[in-house]
């Protein structure tokens, strides 16, 4: 059971993954923050290690009662709401927060993968979680990044995702420009850039559908995905739109494909 600990100042040792909001200071501490008793419970299943707790006093006896159970011999920050905004910077509204060790990033995917979602330099956090979310809620069984994406262990990409970036396994893949594509198809993925292009065919084409291995391709906010990488893919693929609109959110974009070109066991 963890140790509780009050505290009284912002100077506390050990609040300092807390109180750091540069995301890239605490991936090079190895660390990241997972807010949220529900979220942490699905990282704690997924084998991530607690360093600390951060809570709301009421929180500790009450809805995080049985994390502060699980997470062994690591202290337990305690205090009220007001000094918790302090040291945090905005309103506790989850009640917790943890302090967790990363894992390597060499995530070993699924024995038998049949639908990848492959994000090319995704750089939005709220954009990074919500693809996952959908890639977990819709039969993704993977997602790949290259080096340019945002990292999907940054607080607000762990906090949208609801968790889903511990249960969907991912990994990154290199450089956008590192022939990524190549690869997959030798390793017989049928790729579909999503792209607004003349040459397209629709997300509903049965090619897509029937495809024992499917890697759906989704790029930047923005500029979408680079020219090269589309010229590579075996299909350049669009949705369906009304009334003129020609293209939508690269998260809405992408949650849209999963459940139409989702693997049927077919």
């Amino acid at each position: 059971m963890g140790r509780i600990v009050r505290i009284n100042d912002l100077d506390t040792e050990g609040l300092a993954p807390y109180r750091d909001t540069a995301e890239l200071s605490l991936k090079a501490q190895g660390l990241f923050v997972a807010e949220s008793p529900k979220v942490i419970r699905t990282a704690l299943d997924a084998g991530y290690e607690a360093v600390s707790l951060l809570s709301d006093e009421k929180y500790i006896m009450g809805q995080a009662a049985d994390i502060v159970e699980r997470v062994g011999d690591v202290p337990v920050y305690s205090a009220g709401k007001k000094l918790l905004e302090e040291i945090t910077g905005f309103k506790l509204t989850q009640g917790v927060l943890c302090a967790m060790k990363r894992k390597s990033e060499d995530t070993a995917l699924p024995a038998e993968v049949h639908r990848v979602a492959v994000l090319e330099d995704i750089m939005n956090q709220t954009n990074m979680g919500a693809i996952f979310r959908s890639a977990a809620a819709l039969g993704v069984d993977a997602v790949l990044l290259t080096d340019g994406c945002s990292d999907p262990l940054f607080r607000r990409t762990i906090r949208v995702s609801m968790g889903t970036v511990f249960q969907v396994p991912w990994r990154f893949i290199g450089k956008s420009d590192s022939g990524y594509i190549g690869r997959l198809k030798e390793e017989g993925f049928l790729t579909a850039a999503m792209a607004l292009r003349a040459d397209t065919v629709s997300i509903e084409d049965e090619r897509l559908k029937r495809a024992e291995k499917l890697a759906i391709v989704l790029g930047t906010e923005g500029d979408g995905l680079k020219t090269t990488t589309i010229e590579e893919c075996d299909m350049t693929i669009k949705i369906p739109m009304a009334h003129g609109v020609d293209s939508l959110n690269v998260a809405a974009a992408g949650a849209v494909a999963f459940w139409e070109m989702r693997y049927r066991g077919v």
